[in-house]
């Protein structure tokens, strides 16, 4: 009786165990065991909006922020920042995960970045959402996830809102395999977006060089090169994603695109200051300081 007791017992506790274990990985997507420590009183607002995309055939969510004082300067354009989630990420991600109106506030506080529109799309394709894989950021057989972001949602976006609409104003970039995707539409749709960057991401795609921005990126004509303006950073701890970006960092020296690198401690990971999220979280501040920049000299240029 008392072993039937202790083996019932154990039963019972890897149930539970398992339970919790697909709980944890397959609904709530890994989480963060140490989310970024923010700032809430950000004054800004995050917002889901929806649109009609004919190339998903479906209606598509993407994350909207405005800028401080929009509403307040009817006439005033605003500069545009697509930032695309990793695998087993949505529309929400950024936010929900990293924060983004956090680093936006400090960013618009310390006047590194000039006040932007920020949209969060979802990248998903018609699979889903899944722990198994990720987001595929190309125009395949699970939908135009390229075109949807890279064309239609453009226009979307310059439709509703103020935007500044020459490409040397829109930025995108994303973490994952979301700088992978930002890379894989971005330099497909040049004349949307002239600002690149990528935070422990790769640029060689398993669907082959058509994906791949480490190969289609010497096709770029020399006129594109010299407007394109690229931030890449990746972790120390993940080794695959350092090297993917060193090599990218390296070919775009060979091929005279202006570009900043970084290697940074930490990396992909669920818990540690320099891990997951946390590394996302602080890491988006420097990407999008070097944003700012490219913004900054762009807004100068235009009001000579």
């Amino acid at each position: 009786m008392q072993l039937r007791k202790i083996l019932i017992l154990c039963g019972s506790t890897v149930t539970i165990l398992a339970g919790g274990g697909y709980w944890y990985v397959f609904i709530a997507g890994v989480p963060q065991l140490d989310p970024p420590q923010v700032e809430r009183n950000t004054g800004l607002t995050f917002q889901l909006q929806t649109y009609n995309s004919a190339a998903m055939g479906e209606v598509r969510t993407y994350g909207l922020i405005l800028p401080p004082g929009y509403a307040e300067n009817p006439t005033k354009r605003y500069p545009v920042i697509f930032l695309l989630h990793g695998g087993h990420g949505d529309a929400s991600a950024w936010e929900d995960k990293a924060a983004v109106t956090s680093v936006l506030h400090d960013l618009y506080k310390s006047n590194k970045l000039p006040a932007s529109i920020v949209i969060t799309p979802d990248g998903n394709d018609r699979r889903g959402t899944s722990p198994f894989w990720d987001p595929q950021y190309y125009d395949g057989p699970n939908g135009k996830v390229g075109t949807a972001i890279g064309s239609e949602l453009v226009q979307v976006v310059k439709s509703r809102y103020r935007t500044l609409p020459q490409p040397q104003f829109w930025a995108m970039g994303g973490q994952s395999s979301g700088g992978w995707g930002a890379f894989n539409i971005g330099l497909r749709h040049w004349n949307n977006f002239n600002i690149l960057f990528s935070s422990s991401g790769y640029f060689v795609d398993s669907s082959g060089a058509a994906n791949s921005p480490q190969s289609f990126v010497q096709q770029l004509p020399m006129q594109l090169r010299q407007r394109l303006r690229v931030y890449l950073d990746a972790g120390e701890d993940d080794r695959n994603f350092l090297t993917s970006t060193q090599t990218f960092h390296q070919k775009l020296n060979q091929l005279g695109i202006a570009n900043e690198f970084h290697a940074f401690p930490g990396g992909h990971g669920i818990v540690g200051p320099d891990a997951g999220w946390n590394y996302w979280h602080k890491h988006l501040a420097d990407a999008l300081t070097y944003v700012g920049k490219q913004f900054k000299v762009a807004l100068a240029q235009t009001n000579r």
